[in-house]
């Protein structure tokens, strides 16, 4: 599940971008609410946890302009501020939950996956192509009934490639959309994920549906 952090506190940041990448969250980071934007228009997140006193542009200002229906993250903010009307400020705002500082790590994560379990309007609906039927919330991919043994990054790359079919997407876009922004994998690395997606698409009677465009990348044409 991919999750933007925006926190302003370089240490603070770098020990919940461990933490949370450690629980299994592909995580990018922010230090400001400029870059947090920059960041919300080039990805798509599941998850914002997004901090209010931000340099740049306050947490209010990000959560102003985040869409209210479509493909928008779930958002819980992290703040040192505990007064009652501060929480329902960033809610009213359009936070969908509001956790104090100091707080603890592991009630962090509770909340972070009962968000992610939340019906939302935000949430995918299944992406189908033919037989090719990919469902976000579920995580799982099939081929005319039967689930495809996949890996979450082999999982990602399809989702990725399906839900913006006609469009090419180059190995570094790929990395960056399924592997997080801090990663220390080589983009290469996506041709071997490909192939091997590949393989258990041939495997499963889909051959040759992600196609190589040189010069620009992978696509579902």
């Amino acid at each position: 599940m991919k999750l933007l952090l925006v926190e302003d506190s370089d240490r603070l940041r770098s020990t919940l971008s461990r933490g949370l990448a450690a629980a299994g969250f592909t995580v990018d980071t922010a230090a400001d609410g400029v870059e947090a934007l920059s960041f919300l228009a080039a990805y798509e997140y599941e998850l914002i946890v997004l901090d209010l006193m931000l340099p740049r542009l306050d947490g209010l200002g990000v959560l102003k302009e985040l869409p209210r229906g479509g493909q928008r993250p779930g958002v819980i903010v992290l703040s040192a501020r505990d007064a009652v009307g501060d929480r329902i400020q960033a809610l009213d705002t359009g936070a969908d939950d509001y956790l104090v500082k100091p707080f603890s790590f592991d009630e962090l994560l509770a909340r972070l996956h009962a968000l992610a379990r939340r019906p939302r309007e935000a949430q995918p609906a299944t992406l189908t192509l033919g037989g090719l039927s990919v469902d976000p919330r579920a995580r799982e991919a099939r081929v005319n009934g039967h689930v495809l043994a996949l890996t979450p990054r082999e999982f990602g790359i399809l989702s990725l490639l399906l839900r913006h079919r006609g469009r090419a997407f180059s190995r570094a876009e790929i990395l960056e959309r399924t592997a997080g922004s801090d990663t220390g994998t080589s983009d290469r690395s996506v041709e071997v994920m490909v192939f091997g997606l590949r393989r258990k698409l041939d495997a499963a009677g889909l051959p040759l549906l992600i196609e190589t465009r040189r010069g620009a990348g992978y696509i579902i044409p």
